[in-house]
């Protein structure tokens, strides 16, 4: 009973950080492979939580007045290719193998995002190049969230808000969509292999889809300023794992 309070909790952590900034997968995911569950298992298993948070996360936003299907689907139809190719590659790669990448990926993500870089305005229309390098961008976002999921919010934030110059709140709803229309193919592919731990899936999925609901409103009222705290508090927290 313990543990599956732990699980939730985590979910309600990582709901938060995926809808605000991104990274909560990074929590959840190695958390389940230290519960002893096979990697393709946890990977599989986090899906669930994840397509349940955005569900949950898009109904928020559109409750909240702040909705674009018609944008978010076509940024989401572009990343469903790469999505079904990263997931059975996902399920088919090593214990060993899968690890290794995951710390690696954990590793880059922090580094990456601690070099300071100049601020700069991302305001106006992006020109025609940035939509063609973006939507080429998508599909690569689309294999690696099919793939390992975890910090995809992070790339999916650099091409939104910086390529496409769309703001943070916005860039989070149209994120949270995009994220719910691959995962959906890309959870198709975990199911179909039989790599999901339904006992985990339900109780993470739980945690995850508050976190998310909380988060929305969180970013709606609170505007950019709270996205840019959670951002840094994500960094830091993925820094701390790493030295730990």
């Amino acid at each position: 009973m313990l543990l599956l309070i732990a699980v939730f909790g985590a979910g309600m952590v990582a709901g938060f950080l995926n809808v605000m900034a991104g990274g909560g997968s990074l929590i959840t995911l190695p958390l389940l492979i230290f519960l002893g569950l096979p990697v393709a298992v946890a990977n599989g298993t986090n899906r669930v939580a994840i397509l349940v948070q955005n569900i949950a996360a898009v109904d928020s936003f559109r409750r909240q007045g702040y909705v674009d299907l018609q944008t978010g689907l076509a940024y989401g139809a572009a990343t469903i290719p790469g999505a079904i190719a990263g997931a059975f590659v996902a399920v088919n790669v090593g214990e060993t193998t899968f690890r290794a990448i995951l710390a690696g990926i954990m590793a880059i993500t922090v580094i990456g995002l601690l070099i300071p870089k100049k601020r700069r305005e991302v305001t106006g229309d992006p020109p025609a190049s940035a939509r063609i390098i973006a939507f080429l961008g998508f599909f690569g976002i689309g294999f690696y969230g099919g793939f390992i999921q975890a910090g995809v919010g992070f790339l999916l934030m650099l091409v939104l808000h910086q390529l496409l110059r769309i703001d943070l709140v916005r860039t989070n709803m149209h994120k949270v969509l995009i994220v719910l229309i691959f995962s959906l193919p890309a959870l198709a592919v975990f199911v179909g292999t039989g790599n999901v731990a339904w006992v985990f899936a339900v109780v993470l999925a739980a945690g995850n889809a508050l976190g998310a609901v909380v988060a929305t409103k969180v970013s709606v009222k609170g505007g950019e300023r709270p996205i840019k705290i959670v951002l840094g508090i994500a960094l830091a927290m993925m820094a701390t794992r790493l030295v730990l």
